[in-house]
């Protein structure tokens, strides 16, 4: 017999973990390499796009800091459903500069897209299993 699943507190800890470690990995990256990320920024086919929004290397420190900031209190708990808020919006630019002008079938693409709706998850559902604070 088919039991429905229900999702239990532990599940939505390790989908909150798992979702994390990619924020956390690239803030780390962006303020390793900042340079990088902006060379990475100028030669993207939406990059002026992103210099429209700013200097490319400012903007690879500061969406290093929110990235990973954020990625880290997503991971704790802390603020949930706001830190998932941020995340996405600082996504958005980051998936039409980089990721969409190498077109729809491109796999980072829909990586993004994939974290959109994971993101989409805490933001809706504001989940409070595990949490260290949460309102």
């Amino acid at each position: 017999m088919n039991k429905p699943l229900v999702v239990s507190g532990v599940s939505v800890l390790l989908f909150r973990i798992f979702l994390s470690g990619i924020f956390i990995t690239a803030g780390i990256s962006h303020l390793i390499n900042p340079e990088q990320v902006a060379q990475r920024i100028q030669s993207a086919a939406f990059s002026s796009f992103a210099t429209f929004l700013g200097d490319p290397y400012l903007l690879g420190i500061m969406t290093g800091y929110v990235l990973f900031s954020a990625g880290a209190a997503f991971l704790l708990g802390v603020f949930t459903r706001w830190t998932a808020l941020t995340l996405f919006l600082v996504l958005v630019p980051i998936t039409i500069t980089i990721q969409l002008g190498n077109g729809l079938i491109h796999g980072p693409f829909w990586k993004n897209v994939a974290l959109f709706g994971g993101l989409l998850f805490f933001i809706i559902n504001n989940p409070k299993a595990y949490s260290i604070y949460n309102k």
